[in-house]
C-alpha cells in the first residue's frame, strides 16, 4: 500500500464511519458502500488540497476522480504529476 493510499485510509478512519478502513478494498465505491456523501465529498477535496498542495477544481469532484481508494490516489497522483511538470 502506498502512502497516498495509507493517509486516505487513515482520513476516512477519522472523518467518516468506517468499521475496517484498512479492510476496505481499493475499487470499492465509497458512495456505494454508505461512506462519503455529498457533504463528505467536500470534507474529501479539502483534506487532498490540504494535505497535498493542490487545488481541486470543481469540474474534477466526480466519481471518475473520487469515488474510490484507487481513483483517489490516481488523482492525487496526476495532480502532483502536473504541478511538477508546471
Amino acid at each position: 500500500m502506498n502512502t497516498i493510499e495509507s493517509s486516505l485510509r487513515s482520513f476516512l478512519q477519522e472523518t467518516f464511519y468506517v468499521r475496517d478502513a484498512e479492510g476496505l478494498a481499493s475499487d470499492a465505491s465509497l458512495v456505494g458502500e454508505g461512506i462519503v456523501d455529498s457533504t463528505g465529498f467536500l470534507e474529501l477535496t479539502a483534506f487532498l488540497e490540504a494535505e497535498y498542495g493542490f487545488t481541486v477544481q470543481d469540474e474534477e469532484i466526480v466519481p471518475e476522480n473520487l469515488d474510490t481508494l484507487a481513483r483517489i490516489v490516481a488523482f492525487v497522483e496526476r495532480k502532483r504529476a502536473a504541478a511538477t511538470a508546471a
